[in-house]
C-alpha cells in the first residue's frame, strides 16, 4: 500500500502591487450571518474586527439574519425576503413585499424546493458593488459561491472566497443516504453545488485538499 501523501496544489504567491502599503478597502460578503450559531456570522464578526484592527477599511454586506459587528467595520444590509426566518420558515410573502425580479426569483426557487439565498444575495451584491467598483481594493466572498460572484470579477474587482466546509462532499454523502422521494428533494435543495475542475476565484479548497466546488 502506498504511503505517499496526496498532492495539494498551492496557489501562486500573491504579489503586492506597487504603492499598496496603504490600508486596504475590503468588502466582506455573506448571504446570511446569524450572530450566535451556524458559524458564518461568528466568523464574519471576528474577521471584520481583526481586519479593522490592522487598519483596513471594512464594509460587511449581508442579508438576514444580520451579523453583530464590533465597532469599526460598517454593515451594509442587502435585505432578502427572509423566507427562512425563525418565526415562520418557508413563509409566503405578501404581494406588497415584492420589490423586483430578484425577489420573485427567490420565492419561485423556494416553492420548487431549491435554496435560493446564495444566488439571490449574489445578484443583490453585484448590483450594490457595480456602482462602487472604485471604493474597494478586494472583495471577500464568505461562502456565497453563486453566479453574481462571477459578475463581481468582471467589474475588475479582485475576489477571494472562503469555503468553510466541502459543500460538494456534503451533497454526495447526503444523497447517498437518501431514499425515494427524499432523494429527489435533497438533490433539488443541494443542486446549486457540483464538483468543478477549478473554482472561479481563489478559495480555501485550493489549499485544503478538498475538491473544488462550483455553485450556481
Amino acid at each position: 500500500m502506498s504511503t505517499e501523501l496526496p498532492r495539494v496544489t498551492t496557489p501562486e504567491p500573491w504579489s503586492r502591487p506597487a504603492g499598496a502599503d496603504r490600508p486596504l478597502r475590503v468588502a466582506l460578503l455573506s448571504y446570511r450571518s446569524k450572530p450566535h450559531c451556524g458559524g458564518q456570522g461568528i466568523y464574519l464578526r471576528h474577521l471584520s474586527r481583526e481586519l479593522a484592527a490592522l487598519g483596513h477599511h471594512v464594509e460587511v454586506f449581508s442579508g438576514q439574519p444580520y451579523p453583530e459587528l464590533e465597532p469599526g467595520p460598517l454593515l451594509r444590509t442587502l435585505p432578502s425576503l427572509d423566507l427562512y426566518r425563525d418565526p415562520d420558515p418557508f413563509r409566503t410573502p405578501r404581494p406588497g413585499e415584492y420589490r423586483d425580479w430578484i425577489d420573485a426569483l427567490e420565492v419561485a426557487a423556494m416553492w420548487t424546493g431549491a435554496f435560493p439565498e446564495p444566488l439571490t444575495f449574489s445578484l443583490r451584491a453585484l448590483r450594490a458593488l457595480r456602482g462602487r467598483r472604485g471604493d474597494f481594493d478586494i472583495v471577500h466572498d464568505n461562502q456565497v459561491l453563486a453566479y453574481g460572484m462571477l459578475g463581481i470579477t468582471r467589474l475588475g474587482l479582485p475576489l477571494v472566497t472562503s469555503i468553510h466546509h466541502p459543500i460538494s462532499v456534503d451533497r454526495r454523502i447526503e444523497l447517498a443516504a437518501a431514499r425515494g422521494l427524499s432523494r429527489l428533494s435533497k438533490r433539488r435543495w443541494s443542486g446549486r453545488c457540483s464538483p468543478a475542475p477549478s473554482p472561479p476565484a481563489t478559495t480555501s479548497a485550493a489549499t485544503s485538499g478538498w475538491p473544488a466546488t462550483r455553485c450556481t
